[in-house]
């Protein structure tokens, strides 16, 4: 059955969508803006009207896999403030389902980041959408009362990304599912108990 040709903001969003996919079951080397046209099942050329350099269709994807990330965060309001125990379930809920639900995104934004090694275009794409999430991060840290939200939020960030990390191309592949999602829940729980306890 052929797909549906989207239109508009849709179609960009399709051209997002397939090249992240080509990205995580190809490489970088299988990313072509013929082959997301293909992918998304779009005619000739489309990709190409869109986002006329390879670059361009890096940035989309990188873009596209930030859109979903904040998308997928929680509505806060200044008059709910959530407890530790909130939080750790939301920390530790959201690594487990990036992993099972959103699987290339995951593999993609590894390759990228590789990739933006050598690209500072697209480094400096990677480095912004990672300071809004972080930011994000610090605002629940500094709802719970951990001092200096902002600074902790990096070496916290980093550790969630290790886990998905080692779950996407590490050791973790071999771990069953409720093997991951008890040393997640358990890893979250030490590092948040350790940021809260005071003297």
């Amino acid at each position: 059955m052929p797909k549906k040709v989207p239109l508009g903001p849709d179609r960009r969003a399709a051209i997002a969508d397939a090249a992240i996919h080509l990205v995580a079951t190809r490489g970088l080397r299988g990313l072509t803006h013929r082959a997301v046209d293909a992918e998304a099942g779009l005619p000739p050329g489309s990709t190409s009207y869109y986002l006329r350099t390879r670059s361009a269709l890096l940035t989309a994807c990188v873009n596209r896999m930030l859109e979903r990330d904040l998308a997928a965060q929680p509505a806060t309001t200044a008059t709910v403030v959530p407890s530790a125990a909130a939080i750790e379930e939301l920390l530790a809920s959201m690594v487990i389902h990036l992993v099972r639900d959103r699987p290339d995104d995951q593999v993609a934004r590894y390759e990228l980041s590789l990739e933006a090694g050598r690209q500072p275009e697209l480094l400096d794409t990677l480095v912004q959408g990672g300071r809004v999430l972080r930011e994000g991060l610090a605002q629940m840290l500094g709802t719970l009362g951990v001092p200096d939200p902002e600074e902790v939020a990096w070496p916290l960030a980093a550790m969630l990304d290790g886990l998905l990390w080692d779950r996407v191309a590490g050791a973790g592949r071999t771990m069953s599912p409720e093997a991951f999602e008890s040393g997640v829940r358990r890893a979250v729980k030490a590092v948040l108990d350790g940021l809260i306890k005071t003297d």
